[in-house]
This record gives structure tokens, C-alpha cells and sequence, in this order.
């Protein structure tokens, strides 16, 4: 509890100390605009102007002191007002095209700084009369706008790992409860170390997806880009699921066309087709169908991944790339909802295409384009 509140007190020392140093630059931009030292430069800058003026104008004129002696006070008056006067009139001048410009977007960085991403300012001239002020404010505005949406993204990545920690980590902690009774028959105690490794190895998974999706999304993983045949390397991710079509009894249909090469990351393009292929199998009833097919289109390869599972809506569809983004909302089929983003982010990365067709309860169509290299012979 002390550290709830030494954390509470900090946080309000850090807001108390935000609009601290926000009323400070208010105060700062507004004493920047009316000092003393301005009126000392025009001042300065006037009496040089009318003592050189005076000088030139009456050089070589006979005046006498007295009448010297006499001007003098009259033009130092004159000199201390048009000093005031020109003071005045650039404050004024710098009130309206730098004062206002700048505690708009004083208030509007305190905003952003409070966790207002809504903060936006409105521009000071039209599209035909822009300064750099407007130009400054448009590129505020499209910064709090990207922030405002990193942050939707960061609350609802948030609120959507914590929904899928929980899942396998409540279902952990009751196993574990559940195993701990002295007088568990034996077979029970498997069924219940089964659940508990199949729950660890899901959190497990869900862990080293987010890390991946992470590491693509931020460029940390570099493609390493080499030629190699296609075909072979589709063959291989396929019968990695031998067991499983076997064990659901499917009928497997490949059309692979031999000898197309393409040149892109080999390990980046195997989770593609890992994916792919772990999403049919399991949305495809038993004793249903895979098709893979892989054909060559003048510049491009396309790789459609076929079944006849659960098909998904229109609706569905739009959302299928997205981060933990499932259509089956009973969460009954085992899923994080990363797997399709991933392939969309290294489709992304590879500067291929990949689009979804489906229709419920007829199954669904996964194509993907890719650029190829040239075909070879063996």
C-alpha cells in the first residue's frame, strides 16, 4: 500500500511538474514579446538614425550653440517616443503573427503531454496564405493523430494479450490445483498433466508469436534473401502435417508447377506456409479437403491454399490480418489470432500480396502472389 501511494504521489509530482514548466513557457513567450530590451534596441536603433540624419542634414551649416542647446531635449523627446511607438507597434505585430500562434500550440503540447491525443490546433491563415507557423501546426496535428491512433492500438494490444494470457494461465493455475489432491486416481493425473503441458505449450506459442510479430513490425528481422525452388519448399511445410490430415483422414490435392525459383527469405516465407497450411487442417472437418496449388503468371507466382472447413463471412473476412483478431468468438478452435498476422507482415516485408476468399460453410481460398526470379531447368 505505501508503494501505491509513493507511486500515486509521484505520478502527481510529474503532472504538478508538466503545467509547472507549461506556465513557465506561457510566461516566457509572453515576457520575450514586451521587454525592456526591445525598446533599448529602438531606441538605440532610432538615435543612431536621426543623430546620422542631423549630422548629414546640417553639415556645413553655420548653427549656433545656443540654438543646438535649444533642439536638443525637444529631439531626445522625439526620439524616446518614436522608440515607444515603434515599440509598441511591433508588440502589437508580434501579439498577432507570434504570441497567439505560439500559446496555441503551448496548450495544445500540454495537452498531448497530460494524455490528451485529441489536442489539435487550427490554423491561423488560409491554403493560399500559409506561413511556417501553419506549417509548424499541420505537422502537429498529423503527429497527434498518429499518436492518438498508436495509442487505440496500444489499449486495445493491451486489453487483447491480457484476454489471451489469462486463458491458459487460469487454466494452468486450476490444473495445478486440481493435481495437488493426495487421493487423483492415476488416470486422472495424466488427463490433468496433459491439459497442463497443451496450456503452457499455447501461452509458450502466444509468447514467441507476439515476439516474432514484434521483431517483424519493428525491422528487426532482415530478410536474407536466396533463390530456391518453391515447390520443394511447399512439399516439405505440407508433409510436416502428415499426422494430422492423416489422423482427420483428409484428402491432400497438390498442383505444384516444377521448377519455378523464386528469390526471397526461405525461414520468413516457411511460418507463411506453416500458418497457412496449420489453418486449414484445422478448420477442415474430417475426411474434407486440402488444395494447394502453385503456379507461374508472367512476373509473379500465386500459391492458393484451399478447403472445404467453416468458411468465414464477408464481415469476418475484412478482419482476418489483424493482431488476435478470431472469427470463431466461442474460442472453441485453439488460436491466438497472430498466426494470419504474421503472414500478412511478411507477405508485406517480401513486397508480395495475399488476399482471403471465403464464404461461410463452403470453405476458404488463401492466394498468395509473389515476385519471381526466372524458371530453371533440373
Amino acid at each position: 500500500m505505501q508503494r501505491v501511494r509513493n507511486r500515486h504521489r509521484a505520478w502527481i509530482g510529474i503532472q504538478g511538474g508538466v503545467e509547472v514548466k507549461g506556465r513557465e513557457l506561457n510566461k516566457l513567450a509572453t515576457r520575450s514579446l514586451f521587454s525592456w530590451w526591445n525598446y533599448l534596441i529602438f531606441f538605440l536603433v532610432t538615435s543612431y538614425v536621426v543623430g546620422c540624419s542631423f549630422l548629414l542634414f546640417f553639415a556645413g551649416m553655420d548653427i549656433s550653440e545656443a540654438e543646438v542647446r535649444q533642439n536638443a531635449l525637444r529631439t531626445f523627446g522625439n526620439v524616446v517616443f518614436l522608440s515607444m511607438l515603434f515599440c509598441l507597434l511591433d508588440g502589437i505585430r508580434r501579439k498577432y503573427t507570434v504570441e497567439l500562434p505560439v500559446k496555441r500550440i503551448l496548450e495544445a503540447t500540454r495537452r498531448i503531454t497530460q494524455g490528451d491525443f485529441k489536442a489539435r490546433i487550427q490554423t491561423i491563415h488560409g491554403p493560399d496564405s500559409r506561413n511556417e507557423f501553419d506549417i509548424i501546426i499541420e505537422n502537429f496535428n498529423r503527429m497527434a493523430k498518429e499518436l492518438s491512433g498508436i495509442e487505440t492500438l496500444r489499449a486495445d494490444f493491451i486489453a487483447n494479450i491480457s484476454h489471451e494470457l489469462k486463458t491458459p494461465l487460469a487454466v494452468i493455475q486450476n490444473y495445478s490445483t486440481l493435481l495437488q489432491a493426495p487421493a487423483l486416481p492415476e488416470a486422472k493425473r495424466i488427463e490433468y498433466a496433459k491439459t497442463l503441458t497443451s496450456a503452457s505449450r499455447q501461452l509458450s506459442d502466444l509468447i514467441t508469436n507476439i515476439l516474432k510479430l514484434n521483431k517483424l513490425e519493428n525491422q528487426e528481422i532482415f530478410p536474407e534473401v536466396q533463390e530456391y525452388y518453391l515447390g520443394e519448399q511447399l512439399s516439405e511445410c505440407l508433409l510436416g502435417f502428415e499426422n494430422i490430415w492423416e489422423e482427420k483422414e483428409l484428402e491432400i490435392d497438390t498442383e505444384l508447377e516444377e521448377d519455378i525459383v523464386i528469390e526471397a527469405d526461405a525461414e520468413l516465407l516457411t511460418l507463411v506456409w506453416n500458418n497457412l497450411f496449420s489453418n486449414a487442417l484445422k478448420f477442415t472437418e474430417p475426411h474434407g479437403k486440402i488444395t494447394v496449388r502453385l503456379t507461374g503468371e508472367e512476373d509473379w507466382v500465386v500459391v492458393k491454399v484451399s478447403d472445404t472447413g467453416c468458411g468465414m463471412s464477408p464481415e469476418v473476412g475484412k478482419h482476418i490480418f489483424d493482431k488476435f483478431y478470431q472469427g470463431d468468438t466461442s474460442h472453441t478452435t485453439q488460436g491466438n489470432g497472430l498466426g494470419l498476422a504474421l503472414v500478412k507482415r511478411v507477405i508485406d516485408i517480401v513486397d508480395g500480396e495475399i488476399r482471403v476468399e471465403s464464404e461461410a460453410g463452403k470453405g476458404s481460398t488463401f492466394l498468395v502472389k509473389l515476385r519471381r526470379t526466372g524458371d530453371e531447368t533440373n
